[in-house]
This record gives structure tokens, C-alpha cells and sequence, in this order.
């Protein structure tokens, strides 16, 4: 298998856990809910991220990926029962009105949506392998059927709500419908009317107005709407190029939203400058060439689908995520992927992982 990728990831995936140690002491060290344990996120992110994730990422780098092409079909009602899941009393871990995760035991949290990801990417990438050239092309046998499916998918993410996770599967779906040939007048029609819809979505909601307005204007009311992008902007522009100091971010405490998930690059940036800012974006660069690479070489459409999906879905997430810190996009609400604390997006990262590793190990047979 392609090692040089394994590695890459590792050294993210290290970096990330660094960050973090970084970025949650001032918060968990004073917080009695969290046993004043300044380890607390660190620790939860191993156990609950870390460790399933590299199970994963063995057991999905072992598994022939065709595996998953046989129960495509499985995973599409799997991919929608998961989405359904969080509105049921009882198992739904919501935060008010929203119902994104669900709560397994008591003991610990999943984000559902996050698994969508691979599972409907599966199915996704079957569908079109089997559809061919000239039936993805058709509007009744191809793209009738995508929109649908892909329709009802977004219908439920609409719901929880969840519009970050919706616009990545979303992105990641047309990437993959465009790469197996679908007409770019269709792909462009549905991009359209995706715009058209998130409009009327952002209308809708005053709270989606008003983070808009602030995307536009981050000056607009610095203590409330627009604080998140202020402070983020203050933490990077306080780094400099060489930054403060790994540990000596000062926004950390207490001055920056979600410190240890959505905002953790603005650390990264206070801390470390610019010059591994920089680096990250590459290693990202870095990552999405490599699978890029092996979705080229892939002896099937299957593993090309599988492969573009995972590489639009990471490499997008994680610039849409730095986007937001530095002002060139909306407050959106996604993880950094690899880096951020999450332990859901780790664990289904690091396996989506191993599938490209498991489709880089036959692309290389393929290749000899």
C-alpha cells in the first residue's frame, strides 16, 4: 500500500493531538464539570477518536474495497437510517433545537452525518460504476435518480440542522457525479439551484443572515454576531510569521469560540505563525495529490469514485474550515479535519483512510 500517503496522515493526525494538548488546558484545567483535567480533551480524543480511528483505518485498509460495491445498496438505507436516527427521543444528544448526534450509553457521543459520508459514498460510487458512461449521462435513468437520492439525503441533514456536513456531501456527491461523466450542464444546473436553495435556507434563519452579513462586513458588531471571526482574526494576526510560541496563544483563554474544534487553526496561526499555517495548507495539498494519485491508478471506477469522494471530502472540509478563520468564507461550523477535536470526524477520517490505502494496494498490483 501507498505508505508515503500513511505516513502523511500520521504526521497530521500527531500534529493535530499537539494542538489540541495546546489549545484545551486553559478551558478543561479550569472547568470542575471536566474534573479541572487539563488532559481532558486530549484524553477523549484518543479514546474516542484516536483508537477507533486506527481500528478502522486496519480493518477498512484489509477489507477488498469491492467489498462495500456488493452492499452499496445496504449502505444507501444504512446512510438514511443514521440521519433518521437523531430525531428519535431518547437517543438524540441534540443542543437545543438541533439534533445532530446521538448518545450511546450515556457514556459517549456520535455524529451521525459523519459516517454518512463514507457510507453514502459507497453507494454513490457503485450506483455510478454500474449506471456507465451513457447512463449516467440519461436525464430519466441518471440524473433523475442522483438528484433524488442525493435530494433526500440533504432533506434530512436540512432538518437536524446540520449545513456544514450538508454542503460537503453535497460538493462531494456532484465532484463524483462530474468525474463519472455526468454533462457539466447538469452539474452546473444543480449547483445553481443549490445556491438558490442555501439563499433561501440563510433567509430563512436570522441567525444564518446575520453570520452572512458578518462573512461580508467582519467588522459589524464585534461583541456579538461578528466576535467568533474577530477574535479568530486577532489570534492569526497576533502570530505573525514565526508566532508566539507553541503554548503561548493568549486568545485561548476564554476570547475564542470553540477553541478546540472549529477555531483551532486561528491557535495554530497564534502559536506557530504563518509559516505553518502555510504548512498545513500544503500538507492538505500534499494529501489531496496523493489521492488524487491513486484514484488515477485504481483498476476500477469503484476505487477512482471512492478515492475523488474521499480526497473532495477532506481536502474540502479542511479549506472550508480555514476559510471561515480567515474570513475568505462563512462561519460553517466544520472540524479541521484530522486536527480538529471530534471524535467521530477522526474516527471516520482515519477510515475513509483505509479504504484509499486498500485501493492503493490493488492499483499497485494493478499497475505491475
Amino acid at each position: 500500500m501507498d505508505y508515503v500517503y500513511l505516513a502523511l496522515v500520521a504526521v497530521m493526525v500527531a500534529f493535530g493531538l499537539m494542538m489540541l494538548t495546546s489549545a484545551s488546558a486553559p478551558s478543561a484545567c479550569g472547568d470542575a464539570d471536566l474534573g479541572n483535567d487539563c488532559y481532558y480533551f486530549l484524553k477523549h480524543q484518543i479514546i474516542f477518536g484516536l483508537i477507533p480511528g486506527i481500528a478502522g483505518l486496519i480493518f477498512f485498509s484489509r477489507v477488498p474495497y469491492q467489498f462495500w460495491k456488493k452492499h452499496a445498496w445496504n449502505l444507501l438505507i444504512v446512510s438514511i437510517a443514521l440521519l433518521v436516527i437523531v430525531f428519535i427521543p431518547g437517543i438524540s444528544a441534540g443542543i437545543g433545537s438541533a439534533h445532530s448526534w446521538i448518545s450511546i450509553g450515556g457514556v459517549f457521543s456520535v455524529q451521525p452525518s459523519e459516517i454518512v459520508k463514507l457510507t453514502f459514498l459507497f453507494y454513490l460510487a457503485a450506483w455510478l460504476e454500474k449506471r456507465g458512461d451513457r447512463g449516467v449521462r440519461d436525464v430519466h435513468g441518471g440524473f433523475l435518480p442522483f438528484a433524488l437520492t442525493l435530494g433526500a439525503i440533504i432533506a434530512l441533514l436540512i432538518l437536524q440542522p446540520d449545513i456544514g456536513t450538508m454542503s460537503i456531501i453535497t460538493a462531494m456527491s456532484l465532484v463524483v457525479y462530474f468525474v463519472a461523466g455526468a454533462p457539466l450542464l447538469y452539474v452546473g444546473g444543480m449547483i445553481v439551484s443549490g445556491v438558490a436553495g442555501l439563499a433561501l435556507l440563510i433567509a430563512a434563519k436570522p441567525y444564518r443572515a446575520q453570520r452572512f452579513m458578518t462573512f461580508l462586513n467582519p467588522e459589524l458588531d464585534p461583541q456579538g454576531v461578528g466576535y467568533h471571526i474577530n477574535q479568530a482574526l486577532l489570534a492569526i494576526g497576533s502570530g505573525g510569521i514565526f508566532g508566539l510560541g507553541y503554548g503561548l496563544s493568549r486568545q485561548k483563554f476564554q476570547f475564542l469560540p470553540e477553541v478546540v474544534g472549529d477555531s483551532i487553526f486561528a491557535v495554530i496561526g497564534e502559536e506557530l505563525g504563518m509559516v505553518f499555517g502555510v504548512l498545513v495548507l500544503v500538507a492538505f495539498l500534499v494529501f489531496l495529490w496523493r489521492t488524487l494519485k491513486i484514484a488515477e491508478e485504481a483498476p476500477d471506477k469503484f476505487g477512482k469514485y471512492v478515492s475523488v469522494g474521499i480526497a473532495t471530502w477532506i481536502v474540502l472540509q479542511a479549506f472550508v474550515n480555514i476559510g471561515s478563520m480567515v474570513a475568505i468564507m462563512p462561519m460553517t461550523g466544520v472540524p479541521l479535519p484530522f486536527i480538529s477535536y471530534g471524535g467521530t470526524s477522526l474516527a471516520v477520517s482515519l477510515a475513509a483512510v483505509g479504504v484509499v490505502l486498500n485501493i492503493s494496494k490493488y492499483a499497485h498490483a494493478h499497475a505491475e
